[in-house]
Protein backbone atom coordinates (compact mmCIF):
# COMPACT_ATOMS: atom_id res chain seq x y z
CA UNK A 1 0.00 0.00 0.00
CA UNK A 2 2.85 2.37 0.77
CA UNK A 3 4.37 1.91 -2.71
CA UNK A 4 0.98 2.50 -4.34
CA UNK A 5 0.44 5.64 -2.27
CA UNK A 6 3.86 6.99 -3.28
CA UNK A 7 3.20 6.10 -6.91
CA UNK A 8 -0.17 7.82 -7.19
CA UNK A 9 0.96 10.86 -5.20
CA UNK A 10 4.03 11.33 -7.40
CA UNK A 11 1.99 10.76 -10.55
CA UNK A 12 -0.57 13.38 -9.50
CA UNK A 13 2.18 15.90 -8.77
CA UNK A 14 3.76 15.22 -12.15
CA UNK A 15 0.46 15.76 -13.94
CA UNK A 16 -0.16 19.05 -12.14
CA UNK A 17 3.34 20.23 -13.07
CA UNK A 18 2.84 19.73 -16.80
CA UNK A 19 1.70 22.40 -19.25
CA UNK A 20 1.24 21.91 -22.95
CA UNK A 21 2.43 25.19 -24.41
CA UNK A 22 4.11 23.44 -27.35
CA UNK A 23 0.84 23.77 -29.29
CA UNK A 24 1.97 27.26 -30.29
CA UNK A 25 5.44 26.09 -31.22
CA UNK A 26 7.02 26.81 -27.85
CA UNK A 27 8.73 24.28 -25.62
CA UNK A 28 6.66 22.55 -22.96
CA UNK A 29 7.55 24.07 -19.59
CA UNK A 30 7.31 21.54 -16.77
CA UNK A 31 9.81 23.16 -14.46
CA UNK A 32 9.43 23.63 -10.72
CA UNK A 33 11.21 26.19 -8.58
CA UNK A 34 11.61 23.54 -5.90
CA UNK A 35 13.21 21.00 -8.24
CA UNK A 36 17.00 21.03 -8.34
CA UNK A 37 16.89 19.44 -11.80
CA UNK A 38 15.03 22.48 -13.18
CA UNK A 39 17.46 25.25 -14.06
CA UNK A 40 16.77 28.58 -15.71
CA UNK A 41 17.75 26.81 -18.94
CA UNK A 42 15.66 23.69 -19.34
CA UNK A 43 15.23 20.51 -17.33
CA UNK A 44 18.41 18.58 -16.63
CA UNK A 45 18.10 14.84 -16.86
CA UNK A 46 19.79 11.73 -18.21
CA UNK A 47 19.26 9.50 -21.19
CA UNK A 48 19.52 5.96 -19.83
CA UNK A 49 21.59 5.03 -22.89
CA UNK A 50 24.39 6.49 -20.75
CA UNK A 51 23.91 3.51 -18.42
CA UNK A 52 23.22 0.89 -21.09
CA UNK A 53 25.64 -1.58 -19.47
CA UNK A 54 23.04 -1.88 -16.69
CA UNK A 55 19.33 -2.62 -16.51
CA UNK A 56 16.76 0.17 -16.56
CA UNK A 57 16.01 -0.34 -12.88
CA UNK A 58 19.73 -0.03 -12.09
CA UNK A 59 19.95 3.03 -14.33
CA UNK A 60 17.21 4.75 -12.32
CA UNK A 61 19.32 4.34 -9.19
CA UNK A 62 22.22 5.94 -11.06
CA UNK A 63 20.04 8.89 -12.07
CA UNK A 64 19.38 9.36 -8.34
CA UNK A 65 23.12 9.28 -7.69
CA UNK A 66 23.64 12.08 -10.22
CA UNK A 67 21.18 14.28 -8.32
CA UNK A 68 18.69 14.44 -11.19
CA UNK A 69 14.97 13.77 -11.66
CA UNK A 70 14.18 13.62 -15.38
CA UNK A 71 14.66 10.50 -17.49
CA UNK A 72 14.79 9.62 -21.17
CA UNK A 73 14.24 5.89 -21.73
CA UNK A 74 16.58 3.89 -23.96
CA UNK A 75 14.28 1.37 -25.72
CA UNK A 76 16.79 -1.50 -26.05
CA UNK A 77 17.76 -1.54 -22.36
CA UNK A 78 16.97 -4.62 -20.25
CA UNK A 79 14.22 -3.83 -17.74
CA UNK A 80 15.71 -5.51 -14.66
CA UNK A 81 14.09 -5.79 -11.25
CA UNK A 82 13.18 -9.41 -11.92
CA UNK A 83 11.24 -8.48 -15.08
CA UNK A 84 12.05 -10.08 -18.42
CA UNK A 85 12.46 -8.19 -21.66
CA UNK A 86 13.64 -4.74 -22.66
CA UNK A 87 12.14 -1.25 -22.52
CA UNK A 88 10.46 -1.92 -25.85
CA UNK A 89 7.13 -0.17 -26.46
CA UNK A 90 5.39 -3.50 -27.13
CA UNK A 91 5.54 -4.50 -23.43
CA UNK A 92 2.22 -5.40 -21.81
CA UNK A 93 0.38 -3.17 -19.37
CA UNK A 94 1.33 -5.20 -16.28
CA UNK A 95 5.01 -4.58 -16.99
CA UNK A 96 4.29 -0.89 -17.61
CA UNK A 97 2.67 -0.58 -14.17
CA UNK A 98 5.65 -2.17 -12.44
CA UNK A 99 8.04 0.16 -14.23
CA UNK A 100 5.97 3.22 -13.27
CA UNK A 101 5.93 2.06 -9.65
CA UNK A 102 9.75 1.85 -9.67
CA UNK A 103 10.05 5.29 -11.29
CA UNK A 104 7.69 6.84 -8.72
CA UNK A 105 9.41 5.09 -5.80
CA UNK A 106 12.68 6.69 -6.93
CA UNK A 107 11.00 10.11 -7.14
CA UNK A 108 11.80 10.41 -10.85
CA UNK A 109 9.85 11.63 -13.88
CA UNK A 110 9.77 10.02 -17.31
CA UNK A 111 9.97 12.67 -20.01
CA UNK A 112 11.23 11.11 -23.22
CA UNK A 113 11.61 7.80 -25.04
CA UNK A 114 14.08 7.06 -27.81
CA UNK A 115 15.79 7.06 -30.14
CA UNK A 116 13.06 4.92 -31.70
CA UNK A 117 11.75 4.66 -35.26
CA UNK A 118 8.67 2.48 -35.78
CA UNK A 119 7.92 1.16 -39.24
CA UNK A 120 4.55 2.17 -40.63
CA UNK A 121 1.34 3.69 -39.29
CA UNK A 122 0.28 0.74 -37.13
CA UNK A 123 3.57 0.68 -35.25
CA UNK A 124 3.59 4.44 -34.79
CA UNK A 125 0.14 4.29 -33.23
CA UNK A 126 1.29 1.52 -30.88
CA UNK A 127 4.21 3.74 -29.84
CA UNK A 128 1.94 6.69 -29.10
CA UNK A 129 -0.47 4.53 -27.09
CA UNK A 130 2.49 3.27 -25.07
CA UNK A 131 3.71 6.83 -24.55
CA UNK A 132 0.31 7.97 -23.31
CA UNK A 133 0.16 5.11 -20.80
CA UNK A 134 3.67 5.86 -19.54
CA UNK A 135 3.31 9.64 -19.31
CA UNK A 136 5.91 10.28 -22.02
CA UNK A 137 6.00 13.84 -23.33
CA UNK A 138 8.48 13.48 -26.19
CA UNK A 139 9.67 10.74 -28.51
CA UNK A 140 13.12 11.14 -30.00
CA UNK A 141 13.11 9.52 -33.42
CA UNK A 142 14.40 9.50 -36.98
CA UNK A 143 11.15 8.91 -38.89
CA UNK A 144 10.78 7.87 -42.49
CA UNK A 145 9.78 11.07 -44.27
CA UNK A 146 6.73 9.42 -45.82
CA UNK A 147 5.34 8.81 -42.31
CA UNK A 148 5.66 12.42 -41.13
CA UNK A 149 2.14 13.65 -42.08
CA UNK A 150 0.60 10.71 -40.17
CA UNK A 151 2.97 11.25 -37.22
CA UNK A 152 1.92 14.90 -37.18
CA UNK A 153 -1.72 13.90 -36.68
CA UNK A 154 -0.74 11.50 -33.88
CA UNK A 155 1.23 14.25 -32.15
CA UNK A 156 -1.89 16.39 -31.94
CA UNK A 157 -4.22 13.49 -31.13
CA UNK A 158 -2.11 12.20 -28.23
CA UNK A 159 -0.53 15.54 -27.27
CA UNK A 160 2.94 13.99 -27.42
CA UNK A 161 5.83 15.59 -29.32
CA UNK A 162 8.24 13.94 -31.73
CA UNK A 163 11.74 15.41 -31.74
CA UNK A 164 13.73 14.46 -34.84
CA UNK A 165 17.21 13.29 -33.84
CA UNK A 166 20.39 13.99 -35.78
CA UNK A 167 22.86 11.16 -36.08
CA UNK A 168 26.09 12.28 -37.78
CA UNK A 169 26.61 12.79 -41.51
CA UNK A 170 25.55 11.10 -43.77
CA UNK A 171 22.35 10.22 -41.85
CA UNK A 172 19.19 11.78 -43.29
CA UNK A 173 18.69 14.35 -40.51
CA UNK A 174 22.32 15.26 -39.83
CA UNK A 175 21.88 18.93 -40.80
CA UNK A 176 19.36 21.37 -39.26
CA UNK A 177 18.11 22.26 -42.75
CA UNK A 178 16.99 18.65 -43.27
CA UNK A 179 14.93 18.79 -40.07
CA UNK A 180 13.36 22.14 -40.98
CA UNK A 181 12.46 20.82 -44.43
CA UNK A 182 10.91 17.66 -42.94
CA UNK A 183 8.64 19.45 -40.45
CA UNK A 184 7.54 22.32 -42.68
CA UNK A 185 3.77 22.75 -42.61
CA UNK A 186 3.23 20.06 -39.97
CA UNK A 187 2.25 20.14 -36.29
CA UNK A 188 4.38 22.34 -34.00
CA UNK A 189 4.69 19.21 -31.88
CA UNK A 190 7.07 17.94 -34.55
CA UNK A 191 10.48 19.51 -33.98
CA UNK A 192 14.13 18.81 -33.30
CA UNK A 193 16.10 16.73 -30.84
CA UNK A 194 19.40 18.59 -30.93
CA UNK A 195 22.26 16.16 -30.39
CA UNK A 196 25.18 18.50 -29.68
CA UNK A 197 27.89 15.87 -29.97
CA UNK A 198 26.65 14.56 -33.30
CA UNK A 199 26.69 18.08 -34.72
CA UNK A 200 30.35 18.29 -33.73
CA UNK A 201 31.00 14.93 -35.42
CA UNK A 202 29.32 16.28 -38.58
CA UNK A 203 31.53 19.40 -38.60
CA UNK A 204 28.70 21.73 -37.58
CA UNK A 205 28.79 24.58 -35.07
CA UNK A 206 26.35 23.66 -32.26
CA UNK A 207 25.46 27.27 -31.43
CA UNK A 208 24.81 28.19 -35.07
CA UNK A 209 22.73 25.02 -35.46
CA UNK A 210 20.63 25.92 -32.41
CA UNK A 211 20.04 29.38 -33.86
CA UNK A 212 18.88 27.88 -37.14
CA UNK A 213 16.37 25.65 -35.32
CA UNK A 214 15.00 28.37 -33.04
CA UNK A 215 11.37 27.78 -32.01
CA UNK A 216 11.62 24.15 -33.15
CA UNK A 217 13.92 22.63 -30.50
CA UNK A 218 11.93 20.28 -28.29
CA UNK A 219 14.66 18.20 -26.67
CA UNK A 220 18.46 18.00 -26.36
CA UNK A 221 21.08 15.28 -26.14
CA UNK A 222 24.02 17.01 -24.49
CA UNK A 223 27.60 15.85 -24.96
CA UNK A 224 31.01 17.46 -25.04
CA UNK A 225 33.77 15.91 -27.14
CA UNK A 226 37.48 16.12 -27.80
CA UNK A 227 39.21 14.84 -30.95
CA UNK A 228 41.32 11.70 -30.88
CA UNK A 229 43.57 10.16 -33.51
CA UNK A 230 41.44 7.88 -35.66
CA UNK A 231 40.85 7.02 -39.30
CA UNK A 232 37.17 6.52 -38.58
CA UNK A 233 35.37 9.76 -39.45
CA UNK A 234 32.44 8.93 -37.16
CA UNK A 235 34.35 7.80 -34.07
CA UNK A 236 37.24 10.24 -34.05
CA UNK A 237 36.04 11.95 -30.87
CA UNK A 238 35.59 10.88 -27.26
CA UNK A 239 33.31 12.17 -24.54
CA UNK A 240 34.73 14.53 -21.93
CA UNK A 241 33.20 16.47 -19.05
CA UNK A 242 31.07 19.35 -20.26
CA UNK A 243 33.14 22.49 -20.72
CA UNK A 244 36.36 20.52 -21.32
CA UNK A 245 35.87 19.79 -25.03
CA UNK A 246 35.24 21.59 -28.32
CA UNK A 247 31.41 21.67 -28.33
CA UNK A 248 31.25 25.15 -26.72
CA UNK A 249 28.84 24.05 -24.01
CA UNK A 250 28.97 27.51 -22.42
CA UNK A 251 27.83 29.03 -25.71
CA UNK A 252 25.14 26.35 -26.04
CA UNK A 253 23.78 27.20 -22.59
CA UNK A 254 23.81 30.91 -23.42
CA UNK A 255 21.92 30.32 -26.67
CA UNK A 256 19.35 28.07 -25.00
CA UNK A 257 18.84 30.75 -22.38
CA UNK A 258 18.34 33.37 -25.10
CA UNK A 259 15.73 31.12 -26.73
CA UNK A 260 14.04 30.60 -23.32
CA UNK A 261 14.31 26.86 -23.80
CA UNK A 262 12.24 24.93 -21.24
CA UNK A 263 12.44 21.36 -22.54
CA UNK A 264 14.60 18.47 -21.36
CA UNK A 265 18.37 18.45 -21.63
CA UNK A 266 19.32 14.78 -21.54
CA UNK A 267 22.90 14.13 -20.49
CA UNK A 268 24.62 11.48 -22.56
CA UNK A 269 28.09 10.31 -21.59
CA UNK A 270 29.32 7.67 -24.01
CA UNK A 271 32.41 6.39 -22.28
CA UNK A 272 33.71 4.96 -19.02
CA UNK A 273 30.59 2.85 -19.35
CA UNK A 274 30.87 0.88 -16.13
CA UNK A 275 31.49 3.87 -13.87
CA UNK A 276 30.36 7.09 -15.53
CA UNK A 277 28.17 8.48 -12.75
CA UNK A 278 31.06 10.76 -11.65
CA UNK A 279 31.42 11.97 -15.26
CA UNK A 280 27.73 12.81 -15.54
CA UNK A 281 27.76 14.46 -12.11
CA UNK A 282 30.76 16.65 -13.00
CA UNK A 283 29.08 17.70 -16.24
CA UNK A 284 25.83 18.57 -14.46
CA UNK A 285 27.74 20.63 -11.90
CA UNK A 286 29.40 22.56 -14.74
CA UNK A 287 26.02 23.20 -16.36
CA UNK A 288 24.43 24.50 -13.16
CA UNK A 289 27.37 26.77 -12.41
CA UNK A 290 27.49 28.16 -15.94
CA UNK A 291 23.72 28.54 -16.12
CA UNK A 292 23.73 30.54 -12.90
CA UNK A 293 26.59 32.81 -14.00
CA UNK A 294 25.15 33.77 -17.40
Amino acid sequence: MKVKFIFFTTLLCSILAFTTSCRDGKNTDISSAQNSSATTTGLLGVGTYTFNEFSFFQALDKVDSCGLQYVEIFPQQAIGGGLDGTMDYHMDSSIQRKILEKVAANGLTLIAYGVVTPNGESEWRKLFAFGKAMGIRTFTAEPDKKDLPFISTLCDEYEISVAIHNHPFPSKYWHPDSVLSAIKGLSPRLGACADIGHWVRSGLDPVASLKKLENHILHLHMKDLEPIDSKDTVKDYRDVHWGKGIANISGVIQELKRQQFKGMIAAEYEGNWENNVPDVTASIQYFRKTDKEQ
